[in-house]
């Protein structure tokens, strides 16, 4: 196990069962959750950007939705990895491929068989944002509005 600066003789474990206090109380509840960690390293090598120093935001809107991903700070390399990325995606969901979010998953995510069975009667639309970008999703259609609401709302639990 590696160790920690003047934590020499402690390993990272260790100080982990240690450590409480005011800085524990500010680390978020799902800090130390492995599932939830595994899935933020797998999204890091998907979109290429550190999922802990970027906010991702999954709203529903009534004729779609919305995906957003944006860095903590400016960050010329993240973002533009950022910009790749929902470019990308963007683009793999106007041809029906869901196998980003199903890689960072690692199971089959509840909407996007539909979104991809109805891939012609949804648009996605991509646009900057100053620290990253955003993709629109919308459709006028009633069950391809449902897949995509099933799809964000998965999205939402998961990246918390």
């Amino acid at each position: 196990m590696q160790r920690i600066g003047w934590l020499s003789s402690l390993t990272v474990g260790t100080a982990l069962v240690l450590w409480s206090g005011p800085v524990a109380a500010q680390v978020k509840p799902h800090a130390y959750d492995s599932a939830y960690h595994a899935m933020q390293m797998r999204g890091r090598i998907v979109m290429g950007v550190d999922q802990y120093t970027s906010k991702h935001q999954f709203e529903d809107l009534s004729d779609g939705g919305r995906i957003e991903l944006q860095r903590d700070r400016d960050d010329p390399v993240g973002t533009a990895a950022i910009r790749a990325h929902l470019k990308s995606i963007t683009h793999a969901f106007q041809k029906g491929d869901f196998t980003a979010p199903v890689a960072v998953h690692m199971k089959q995510v509840p909407g996007a068989s539909e979104m991809a069975a109805r891939k012609s009667t949804i648009r996605y639309v991509y646009r900057e944002l100053p620290r990253g970008g955003e993709v629109r999703i919308s459709t006028k259609d009633a069950q391809a509005l449902q897949a995509v609401h099933k799809f964000l709302a998965f999205q939402r639990s998961e990246h918390h």
